[in-house]
């Protein structure tokens, strides 16, 4: 009897698993030209006495492949969750935070606590991104 249950969960895990995979390679991507720059989740770049708590209240770790949009890239359908590809990363990114007002047509790629990678990373002006509207 156990036996037959933990098939039966093998192939349901196995169908959703096919599933998601077609979800995926379905997805139309809407390509956008953007400026690019990095940021950590340290004080002295947030505004936050949490500086891992994003705006939508995500928690940020090192290591996770999330970004920042600035505000008028959330009108455009970069909202909570969306999927991003950026020219030059490897991986999809997902968006997690929303930049200060300030800041238009750009993301913040998130680097951890890696402070060196995000100065090196600098600013990209004109980096074409692909993302995935939410639906």
């Amino acid at each position: 009897m156990a036996r037959k249950f933990l098939l039966a969960i093998c192939a349901s895990v196995c169908l959703l698993g096919a599933a998601s995979t077609a979800d995926a390679e379905s997805v139309e991507w809407q390509t956008l030209s953007v400026a690019a720059s990095a940021y950590n989740s340290v004080p002295a770049q947030t505004t936050s006495t949490n500086p891992a708590l994003a705006a939508w209240g995500d928690r940020l770790k090192p290591g996770m492949n999330a970004i920042a949009v600035s505000r008028d890239l959330v009108r455009k359908g970069l909202t909570r969750g969306t999927r991003v590809k950026i020219e030059g990363l490897p991986g999809v990114y997902v968006v997690r935070d929303k930049m200060a007002a300030r800041w238009r047509n750009k993301i913040d790629i998130y680097m951890g606590h890696d402070e060196a990678a995000a100065r090196d990373w600098g600013v990209h002006h004109d980096i074409e991104i692909q993302y995935a509207e939410n639906g």
